[in-house]
């Protein structure tokens, strides 16, 4: 069976071509990046005008990648939700409209389950039972999965999502969005250890996550090290009512963020990223010792980061090292499972992928269903 996909949720507008739930024939994304960067996160507005001018393209697109004709198309997938929901309309409605002129079963994908699926399109994809960290930059949510339909929530963020703090930390540092590659990039050339940052674990064997107070820890830091910030910002103010000149007011401005030198920025984003790394590895690990399985995957955003997956690594190889000595005889052995960059963020393949289980078991759309912007698996 041969599956279109369709994924609109956020900023990236994705159409691909899967075969039998595995197979990826095509896979095209089209990313808005440049769009919102300069707003430092995502604009609802601009990503649904934005996605209303791609969908059409980036479907011919993945149609032409794939070598594929319309009439080999058995059915279409397309992101119900979570997500935007103007954003989710654009590719939810357009898929609607695809499947109904051709006469085809739609299925409306969770984008959640979809990030799941991810790990089944690699090679070597994790054997059931298996634990999944799925980080994103709205979710941070943990799983044990047992079948293909199968997911039970195991934790999830109280507050921030390890992406979005990615974001917001970013955004503080003046490097933009989107925040988690940039913080990677320049956290190669920082010093992990050279500040500490908050490593909020909660209670004691909560598999939930909470990162709102790590951002705040690291924004009071920056706040710190701009020498009399409350009287340049005053002087702003002032600058405001006086109608100086705006060129003027840049150089105060500039003055603000020419304090932290550049070893420092680099230097805050490896004590960040050491942070929010070393409370998902332990989290995903602690998840997986008290479920008792063998395989453990990443999904989401932020499983591209490479620091990350190192973690992960290290701790299965010397677990003793991170964990007590009964959790680290669990550990020992375990394998470690992370989809390529490719299909680390927001693409269309995973939802070709779960809509075609869906499809075979009966579970499609009605023309009159509709998107949601929040829900849980």
């Amino acid at each position: 069976m041969i599956v279109l996909g369709i994924e609109s949720s956020c900023d990236e507008t994705a159409a691909a071509v899967v075969e039998n739930g595995t197979s990826i024939l095509s896979s095209i994304v089209s990313s808005q990046a440049d769009v919102h960067h300069k707003y430092g996160g995502v604009v609802p507005e601009l990503a649904s005008r934005m996605h209303i001018e791609a969908i059409l393209p980036v479907v011919n697109q993945a149609m032409d990648a794939a070598g594929t004709s319309l009439d080999a198309i058995d059915g279409v997938a397309a992101t119900r939700g979570p997500g935007l929901t103007g954003a989710l309309l654009v590719g939810f409605s357009f898929a609607k409209a695809f499947a109904w002129a051709r006469g085809l079963p739609l299925a409306g994908v969770n984008h959640l389950e979809g990030h799941i699926h991810s790990v089944f399109l690699t090679p070597n994809p994790p054997e059931f039972p298996f634990v999944i960290l799925l980080a994103s930059g709205g979710h941070t949510n943990l799983y044990h999965v047992t079948s293909f339909d199968d997911f039970e929530l195991m934790g999830q963020t109280r507050d921030d999502a390890a992406g979005e703090a990615f974001d917001k930390v970013a955004k503080m540092l003046g490097l933009g969005y989107p925040g988690g590659a940039v913080i990677e990039k320049l956290a190669h050339g920082g010093d992990p250890a050279r500040f500490s940052f908050p490593k909020p674990f909660l209670e004691k064997d909560s598999f939930d996550f909470s990162f709102s107070g790590l951002k705040s820890a690291v924004a009071r830091f920056i706040h710190e090290q701009v020498p009399d910030a409350a009287s340049m910002k005053a002087n702003i103010a002032a600058s405001m009512k006086a109608n100086i000149a705006a060129s003027m007011k840049a150089d105060i401005a500039a003055s603000m963020k020419a304090d932290i030198t550049a070893s420092m920025k680099a230097d805050i984003a490896a004590s960040f990223q050491e942070s929010v790394v070393d409370v998902l590895s332990r989290k995903l690990l602690g998840a997986a010792t008290a479920r008792g399985v063998n395989h453990i995957a990443v999904a989401g955003g932020v499983a591209a980061n490479g620091a990350l997956e190192e973690r992960l690594k290290n701790i299965i190889n010397a677990p003793l090292d991170f964990f007590d000595h009964k959790k680290a005889e669990q550990i020992k052995g375990m394998t470690l499972h992370i989809p390529p960059v490719s299909l680390c963020g927001d693409n269309a393949a995973m939802i070709a992928a779960r809509g075609y289980g869906m499809i075979l078991d009966g579970r499609v759309c009605r023309l009159d269903h509709d998107v949601f912007s929040r829900t849980r698996i």
